[in-house]
């Protein structure tokens, strides 16, 4: 039995399960229809034309986690920012794990989507929002609507400014020898609220992990969302991370997506507009080597006048790794006055590591200022024999180069503590030592 069998065939044990309500059985049936009708993505799908889940797949993956797995905070404390006190939410296995996670939120609304899915405050909110999502889904958010049931809801009062960021965090222990996890997170930011959010998924050993995960994050009028999400998994790690922004009337959302490992990485970020005066910030930061496969696939749909788009994404991929830059810009006629911006810049450093770049821009609108650029080159060797010059040795000089390339989206980060984090990373994955923050 392959694993779209599996799952189908898995769909009524799972609801029996986790017990849903009539409403969200209709909704989930659907979803499973959907995914049914088109089942995994191919590379015969233009979107997944340079990312194959044909390896994956052919693995036994577990749907369901056997048995719950503790872990200890010693084991899992470095990928926390611990030099910051931050309101923690934990998944072990897809379970949440109350000894990691924070006990008290400050008078942000942050429980459990098993929780909100069963309580009848939050049942409109559920309702109203998973609808939405399932007008736009392909295949594999389908499947995550059909089988999601835990994952971290964020609901972020009006007028409410988080006074620390929010950490989610998904580990995957491994103690089932390939196992498959669908979490889900529902983030609502009020009106006129102001939040901060980082999102990472972990493997504690090298047995295979698939993730589908899927993210919704809905802005309210003049709204302010900084979101960040860390990728930095181990080689046997698979994620599809689908993210959905909604964003209304003078609502600024940014999200940053650093991909440093794991085995297949495919980021699946979209933004709708829906009210004018809407500022989204879309940035990447790329570092792979041996055979690692990260796909970016971004869609800024404009559908209202006066809004801003900003896209910036960098990449650095050696050995054989291949990366897919694939950036949509979709402006309707009604979106007169748009200003959006998409930069793509990538650096190989062998001849076997391979980038594939697709700028897309779909402009019905006369009276707009888009533009988008790409480019795909090696490090520059006259700079690097100008530092050589001056007593750099040519490891380090390489890694400043790479690491001066990195800086347009790196300082842009709002959280000093993340930005050092990330800086450590960046500095690991070339090799260096540093020495500075960013």
């Amino acid at each position: 039995m392959d694993l779209k069998e599996k799952l189908i065939s898995s769909f009524m044990a799972f609801e029996e399960r986790v017990d849903v309500q009539a409403t969200l059985h209709d909704i989930r049936t659907e979803a499973l229809k959907n995914f049914e009708n088109k089942g995994f993505p191919t590379k015969k799908e233009e979107a997944w034309k340079y990312t194959s889940l044909n390896a994956i797949l052919k693995k036994d993956f577990s749907v369901f986690p056997k048995e719950e797995s503790a872990v200890d905070f010693k084991d899992v404390k470095k990928y926390f920012l611990n030099d910051l006190d931050t309101y923690k939410v934990v998944f072990i296995d897809g379970v949440f794990s109350s000894f990691l996670s924070s006990t008290t939120h400050d008078g942000l609304d942050v429980c459990l989507m098993s929780s909100a899915l069963t309580k009848p405050k939050y049942k409109m909110i559920i309702d109203t929002y998973f609808n939405q999502v399932a007008e736009k889904e392909e295949s594999l958010t389908s499947l995550n609507t059909a089988f999601a049931y835990e994952g971290a809801y964020i609901n972020i009062p009006k007028s409410k400014v988080a006074d620390k960021p929010i950490e989610i965090i998904y580990f995957s222990t491994g103690n089932e020898a390939a196992l498959m996890v669908q979490p889900r997170n529902l983030i609502i930011v009020g009106e006129n609220a102001h939040v901060q959010i980082t999102e990472r998924h972990q493997s504690l050993n090298e047995n295979p992990v698939l993730i589908n995960s899927v993210t919704e994050i809905f802005a309210h009028k003049r709204a302010i969302v900084d979101f960040y999400k860390i990728q930095n998994d181990v080689q046997t790690a698979t994620l599809i991370d689908n993210t959905y922004i909604s964003q209304k009337q003078e609502s600024i959302v940014s999200v940053h997506t650093f991909s440093f490992g794991g085995n297949i990485t495919r980021n699946n970020l979209n933004f709708y507009h829906q009210g004018e005066r809407i500022d989204s910030t879309l940035k990447g930061i790329t570092i792979i080597g041996d055979k690692q496969h990260v796909d970016h696939y971004t869609l800024v749909h404009h559908a209202q006048p006066n809004c801003e788009s900003h896209q910036n994404y960098k990449g650095i991929y050696g050995d054989n790794a291949t990366g897919v830059f694939n950036g949509k810009i979709y402006v309707e006629k009604e979106a007169q006055k748009t200003d959006a911006f998409q930069q793509n810049n990538n650096i190989l450093l062998s001849d076997k590591a391979t980038i594939n770049a697709k700028p897309q821009l779909e402009i019905f609108a006369d009276d707009v200022k888009c533009s988008h650029g790409c480019t795909i080159g090696q490090l520059d060797e006259n700079a690097m024999f100008y530092m050589q010059q001056r007593g750099i040795p040519k490891k380090e000089a390489k890694a400043l180069l790479m690491y001066a390339f990195t800086s347009e989206v790196t300082s842009s980060i709002k959280i000093p503590e993340l930005k050092n984090k990330i800086a450590r990373i960046i500095a690991t994955k070339l090799g260096v030592n540093m020495g500075f923050d960013l």
